[in-house]
């Protein structure tokens, strides 16, 4: 299996990675974290699968349908021709966004009359558990989830269990949790499928998009769009756990979570598309979650619901994507202490005080919250923890916590002359004496760069955030130089790694893929145009037939890595493209 052939649907409730088999390969229900439902992912024997392809087994072709989160499978056999159209339902009923706990097959004869494979074999969770099955006139409930699972359709349901059968007409399948069809499947189904067609291409039309590398960017918002929980507001990371890194790393982590961090670049890129109401939505969660936490300890990740047990484990039955474990569920890295976080939601709540599109969304709970938050960022600048790579070695004070730090000073001092004209000085002069901690410690003269760590020797990709954050003017060459360093060094055939350094897993030995979209960012931010360009035009062109990207790339090989979909590459491909197009001024 490779991730170059999966696709990925969802409603921002749940979401599934479907093959080019016609295979659910991986669906969580009823949310993100949830235990899987499918999950030949991890295990290609005893995971549980939801197929509906051709006969022989053969791979089909896959494509979205227009601006859409609808997938499209296109199977040629020696029967026939059909397609198989996947989509959770997702649109606006009643004025309230309509997303159940529903996937949708509608499986149709193109040419000829196909030989058809359907089989739908649900698991219990991590203990791979078959559930008990019992039989109704039109459909097939599944005994032992926490709530009504169950299998709606119009095809014969002893066909409904792998038996081959000839496909004369247009047959739908219903999986539901909860609330199961009552309805007619078909006309149900139909139009369902239209009303989630309609909203996903509306919502595109509301889209800013860069003058080029519009198709890809378009994927990337959708693509990003469905990381959102919007029942919490909470940004997963992913929607995997335990794909591996790199083969035979070991490094496989349960990216199903809300790391602070990664929401605040997915608002980010949001924001280039001129999309808002994903930023209101976070705002509640992290006010729920601050709310837990009056001194403001905040772990690097929640669950969806804003939950901290998050304790790892392995799960030593599971062998692993493609032979390749461990398994593991829930994060250790919960429990580190990531001093960038800070910074980082700070800069997610600046938009609220600075842009008068947003006035209404102020509130004295938010206010406090940014003060605090600002504050807590200041205390930590310089003191160790485990940064934004989340080192599982000895800690020690990251020059990107402190880049962060910096920025929180910087902002709230932009916000506070706006509506605490008190605390202006404070976090003026708190600004001033982190930049000159930051240029005092960790610029590395023998580099010629800023280092990863106070006084260290090691570059770190993070780093080509200062030309973002603007630390230092676009001509400064202690920018350049970290910019030049950071691509000759940590470049392996054009693609960045995150560091060289041994982080107690060894060496990395894959490119870190949001890395290199950085290095887009950086090299236009300091007018190297034509360069950011060509950069851009070699590492889009890597992307998965269906635009989707990993986490990490195999530069050898060029294969995709790490779990998947990443919000933060899709992020990554976001802003290098608005960095990288001309203006649309200079091209209408």
């Amino acid at each position: 299996m490779r991730l170059e052939d999966l696709g990925l649907i969802g409603n921002c409730q749940f979401s599934a990675l479907i093959g080019r088999s016609g295979d659910v390969v991986w669906c969580c229900l009823p949310r993100f974290d949830s235990e899987p439902v499918f999950s030949t992912l991890l295990d290609h024997e005893s995971g549980g699968r939801f197929v509906v392809g051709a006969a022989d087994g053969g791979m089909g072709s896959q494509r979205y349908l227009e601006n859409s989160n609808v997938l499209e499978t296109t199977f040629e056999t020696t029967s026939g021709k059909f397609r198989v159209l996947d989509f959770a339902p997702r649109f606006t009923q009643h004025d309230r966004i309509f997303r159940p706990t529903q996937l949708f097959r509608v499986v149709e004869p193109i040419e000829g009359t196909p030989l058809v494979r359907v089989e739908c074999e649900p698991r219990l969770g991590w203990s791979k558990a078959v559930p008990a099955v019992l039989q109704g006139s039109n459909h097939l409930r599944f005994e032992g989830f926490a709530s009504s699972l169950r299998l709606t359709t119009d095809i014969p349901l002893s066909f409904v269990a792998g038996h081959p059968f000839a496909l004369t007409g247009r047959r739908y399948l219903a999986l539901t949790w909860g609330a199961p069809i009552e309805e007619p499947l078909a006309p149900v189904c139909d139009r369902f499928l239209a009303e989630t067609l309609r909203y996903w291409q509306r919502w595109v039309k509301h889209c800013d998009i860069p003058s080029q590398y519009q198709r890809e960017v378009i994927r990337s918002a959708l693509a990003l769009k469905l990381h959102c929980f919007e029942d919490t507001g909470a940004i997963v990371a992913a929607m995997t756990t335990s794909i591996p890194e790199s083969p035979g790393s070991g490094r496989t982590w349960d990216y199903r979570y809300c790391w602070l961090r990664d929401a605040y670049y997915v608002l980010g890129a949001f924001r280039l598309l001129g999309h808002f109401e994903e930023r209101e939505h976070f705002i509640e969660y992290l006010l729920n979650v601050a709310a837990s936490a009056p001194d403001l300890k905040l772990a690097p990740l929640y669950r969806v619901d804003g939950g901290t047990d998050l304790e790892e484990r392995v799960l030593d039955s599971w062998p692993g994507f493609g032979g390749e474990g461990p398994v593991r569920v829930g994060n250790g890295a919960a429990r580190h202490s990531q001093n960038d976080i800070f910074g980082e939601m700070v800069l997610a709540l600046t938009p609220v005080f600075l842009d008068e599109r947003f006035s209404a969304e102020r509130s004295k709970a938010t206010l406090d919250l940014i003060q605090r938050l600002a504050r807590k960022a200041i205390a930590l600048a310089g003191t160790p923890d485990a940064g934004i790579w989340e080192y599982r070695t000895e800690w020690k004070p990251q020059t990107f916590s402190s880049l962060m730090s910096w920025a929180a000073a910087d902002r709230m001092g932009r916000v506070a002359a706006l509506h605490t004209p008190a605390t202006l000085h404070e976090f003026e002069q708190a600004a001033t004496r982190i930049r000159e901690e930051i240029l005092a410690k960790a610029w590395n003269p023998a580099l010629g760069a800023f280092a990863g760590t106070y006084g260290g020797g090691d570059l770190d990709a993070a780093l080509l955030q200062m030309a973002t954050l603007r630390l230092l003017p676009v001509d400064d060459r202690r920018l350049t130089g970290t910019i030049d360093g950071i691509r000759a060094r940590l470049s392996n055939e054009g693609w960045l790694f995150r560091y060289r350094l041994d982080d107690g897993f060894g060496q990395p030995t894959v490119a870190f893929t949001i890395c290199t979209f950085w290095l887009v960012e950086a090299l236009a931010l300091v007018g190297r145009h034509a360069d950011a360009k060509t950069v851009m035009d070699r590492v889009h062109a890597v992307l998965s037939p269906l635009g989707l990207i990993s986490e990490d790339l195999e530069t050898s090989t060029m294969r995709m890595w790490g779990n998947f979909p990443q919000a933060y590459s899709h992020v990554g491909l976001i802003h290098a493209a608005f960095a990288a197009s001309p203006k649309w001024s200079e091209v209408l």
